[in-house]
């Protein structure tokens, strides 16, 4: 019984993290309220069968710093468990030089988002990547065009969010992409700052498509506009977003959670070792029809063969399913020891491995608490690897080229 209640929880967590639907919380300053681009973003994601519950805090002119030293913005923050915080800066200062950069924007970026965190360790922070003026900013030769100013909020935004560990909804890349390739749509305000309509659609859905990670093409929300245009602005803001998911560093709001595992194979025994980036529980399915193991570090016994092992990982922050193939050497002991590295303890209690045809790229020992620890080690030209008796060693693992080598000492 016990068996079958932790699988079903883990496929009803499964189950219950794919619903498209999402919550999200704008902060920002008038390019979020001109058109309300937060009401259009929620608009596109219905007309495409998908749900966004959406809260704003939209003041005019306000920077990173503004937004931080107003209490409103913690108290929005911490309304509920955001899956999506959206930050937006004043739209010229992450363009400014670096090192105005440094004291006056990012300090304060990085402020919000450990708010974000603190409130809610599986929210995730989006920053809303602006673009250039319609002719630059005259203030400065480095951002006094369009393509200027662009590329440093491009890069400034990509630097922000590595710092804070978050994502980009890359809007100004797009907004390039559409000025370089159908100049006849408008994209600007009359004042050659803020978004006209058209602008406000492109970033509801580069929006759409960063937080979802689905393609806006088909919606029929167009907030007014020719539907021929819509379909470009769409097609546009797609193609940004969904060919360089990595380089925004965009995350599924359902695949938070994520988890590995290696498998060291000594003869007939198999020790698997998992690592995930947040607490979870892990069951392991060993593909052989045995009983589930849980935990960390499972060893399991096998007959020779072939076998799909699979890990179910379960959290606050979702789950993960990850599958490797484990095969189980059919081959001699001694034949093991003339191909397979192997560790073994000698006659003096030191620790042995031996390999011929391996090279050692890793060498790591751990303790019972899991914890890394400092091996001394010394390697002979007959490739001989051996470890002096330490009594806190628990587990030693040996990375080679084409192998890993995992083994508990006690």
């Amino acid at each position: 019984m016990k068996l079958f209640s932790s699988l079903l929880f883990v496929i009803l967590v499964q189950v219950s993290w794919t619903q498209d639907s999402i919550s999200v919380l704008f902060i920002g300053n008038s390019y979020l309220s001109v058109n309300n681009l937060p009401a259009m973003v929620g608009d596109l994601s219905n007309s495409l069968g998908d749900h966004m519950l959406i809260d704003s805090k939209m003041n005019g002119g306000y920077t990173f710093q503004s937004h931080s030293n107003d209490a409103v913005t913690y108290t929005k923050i911490h309304a509920k468990p955001w899956d999506y915080v959206v930050l937006q800066g004043q739209s010229q200062e992450p363009s400014f030089p670096y090192s105005q950069v440094n004291t006056q924007t990012l300090p304060y970026a990085m402020k919000l988002a450990d708010s974000v965190y603190a409130s809610n360790s599986c929210s995730q922070v989006n920053y809303y990547m602006t673009w250039g003026r319609e002719v630059g900013d005259p203030q400065w030769d480095s951002i006094n065009t369009f393509n200027k100013m662009n590329d440093r909020l491009r890069n400034a935004y990509l630097r922000i969010a590595d710092s804070t560990d978050a994502s980009v909804s890359p809007v100004g890349v797009a907004w390039k992409y559409v000025r370089d390739n159908y100049p006849n749509i408008n994209l600007y305000a009359g004042d050659g700052s803020h978004p006209s309509l058209e602008g406000s659609y492109l970033a509801a859905c580069t929006f759409y498509s960063s937080l979802f990670q689905k393609s806006s093409v088909g919606a029929s929300y167009t907030a007014g506009l020719d539907p021929q245009t819509c379909t470009i602005l769409q097609q546009a803001a797609s193609s940004i977003v969904l060919d360089s998911i990595p380089t925004w560093e965009l995350i599924h709001h359902d695949s938070l959670l994520q988890a590995t595992f290696i498998a060291g194979i000594n003869q007939y025994e198999v020790l698997f070792s998992a690592t995930t980036n947040a607490p979870s529980n892990l069951v392991w399915d060993f593909g052989d029809g045995s009983p589930v193991g849980f935990g960390l570090n499972p060893s399991h016994t096998y007959a020779p063969g072939t076998y799909t092992v699979t890990l179910y990982a379960s959290g606050t922050c979702g789950v993960d399913t990850v599958q490797q193939q484990v095969t189980v050497n059919t081959v001699s002991l001694d034949d093991i020891k003339t191909q397979w590295p192997y560790l073994y303890q000698n006659e003096q209690g030191d620790f042995v491995c031996q390999t011929r045809l391996f090279e050692v790229m890793n060498i790591e020992a751990l303790n019972l608490a899991g914890q890394q620890i400092p091996v001394a080690h010394r390697i002979t030209s007959d490739g001989t690897i051996t470890f002096p008796y330490n009594p806190d060693i628990f587990m030693i693992r040996i990375d080679f080229d084409h192998y890993v080598l995992i083994q508990r000492l006690h």
